[in-house]
């Protein structure tokens, strides 16, 4: 396990903004992650969050949660920033995704920024390449506001400067954090959920159709013919937004799939969000990790990290995280929406141990350089250098101030 290290700091508060658990998505689970790394790594500092609620009523929130903005409500964004300029913040941390902020491409965030009175440090969980014109207009806005901006692959911060023209010294790259977990065998773990003595494949995260899970529901009649006790375990419920949209649409339709390749003995769907524990038990009984997902522009995937950190051999479509994190030996990349590519790898790595424990001791030593105490502690680097600008201006005010008082 990695050492936390408690460091000495000048920032003495922390909002985090964005979602927040217990509501069920990636942004609030990582805002959770990274809010609870950061107190941990810098216990001087006060950290609180403020999260955006998409429902009516409202999440039974922690004591963490000081301030809550309704997402279609603009005028909760401003009071949002009133509060936040009265406590006397020194960072606001911004959980950026188009999808979570109320307005045209979310720009109710962009009256909160407007108001703000602290330095905003942005983690841009998307970058798109090629935005709408409101989407264009509000990420440009966006930038302006933010004293610093957070991506989390080299190609999100390359199309920042190409198709929105920020300066990159403004630009930090950091990993997208993941828990210390040991390296233990899937043996281990595989008898708690029935599967002892079969080969393990993976995919958890929210369930919605951009996932490309039916791919390897196509894959599977192949790699099974050849290793018959595979079993394909699909972790998560479906999406929220999916589920109020269109309910179960896409569930019923990947078991659609299975019935029709009568693969019913080799797929288990566990239709739940899990909390982290269970989670990483979940992860470690898996031989192989698989995320199919169809869209190339994603610059971050929380479900990637976390099974790559635990050491996981990993197949993946080449979306831009993954071409990333996995090059180099690190994993394996097929083409998108290509269930003979799937198979041929998965059915591949299960026959080549050698290869896939390579594979995977690549991925756990990178790991060790991403687990969230490490990740914390460059959040706080980003948070010291954004501050830098803010507090010379605070002394060139008190300064001005001073000198007025004088002259009169």
């Amino acid at each position: 396990m990695v050492q936390v290290v408690k460091r000495s700091s000048s920032i003495r508060t922390i909002a985090f903004l964005g979602n927040y658990l217990p509501r069920k998505c990636g942004i609030a689970t990582f805002t959770s992650d990274l809010l609870g790394a950061v107190a941990a790594r810098h216990p001087q500092s006060r950290c609180f969050a403020v999260p955006v609620n998409d429902i009516d009523g409202c999440y039974r929130y922690p004591a963490a949660v000081r301030f809550e903005i309704e997402e279609q409500d603009l005028g909760s964004y401003r009071r949002a920033a009133g509060f936040l300029n009265s406590s006397g913040v020194d960072i606001v941390s911004i959980q950026h995704e188009f999808g979570i902020f109320g307005g045209p491409a979310g720009s109710h965030l962009l009256a909160l920024l407007r108001e703000l009175r602290a330095p905003a440090v942005t983690t841009l969980h998307t970058v798109l390449r090629a935005p709408n014109a409101d989407q264009h207009r509000v990420m440009q806005e966006l930038i302006a506001h933010s004293t610093r901006l957070v991506v989390m692959a080299e190609r999100a911060r390359t199309i920042l400067q190409e198709v929105y023209q920020t300066p990159p010294a403004k630009i930090d790259l950091i990993p997208h954090g993941i828990p210390d977990v040991p390296f233990v065998a899937p043996d281990y773990y595989k008898n708690q959920f029935g599967v002892a003595g079969k080969k393990v494949l993976l995919t958890f995260g929210l369930l919605s159709p951009n996932k490309g899970i039916e791919h390897v529901l196509h894959a599977l009649p192949d790699i099974v013919a050849e290793f018959p006790d595979v079993v394909y375990i699909l972790l998560g419920a479906t999406h929220p937004n999916e589920l109020r949209t269109r309910g179960e649409a896409y569930r019923l339709g990947l078991e659609a799939v299975v019935t029709k390749n009568r693969i019913e003995n080799n797929v288990i769907f566990h239709n739940r969000f899990v909390d982290l524990k269970e989670l990483t038990e979940f992860i470690g009984a898996a031989d192989l990790y698989i995320t199919p997902y169809l869209d190339e522009a994603q610059s971050t995937s929380g479900t990637l990290a976390y099974a790559f950190g635990a050491g996981k051999a990993v197949i993946s479509t080449p979306y831009w995280h993954a071409a990333e994190l996995l090059s180099d030996q690190r994993g394996v990349l097929v083409p998108f929406a290509d269930s003979r590519a799937i198979a041929r790898e998965a059915s591949g790595l299960l026959r080549d141990g050698t290869r896939r424990h390579a594979m995977s001791d690549n991925a756990y030593k990178m790991g060790r350089t991403m687990v969230w105490s490490k990740t914390a502690g460059l959040y706080m680097r980003s948070f010291e250098l954004a501050r830098r600008p803010w507090a010379a201006m605070a002394q060139e005010w008190v300064a001005a101030r001073e000198f007025g008082h004088a002259a009169a």
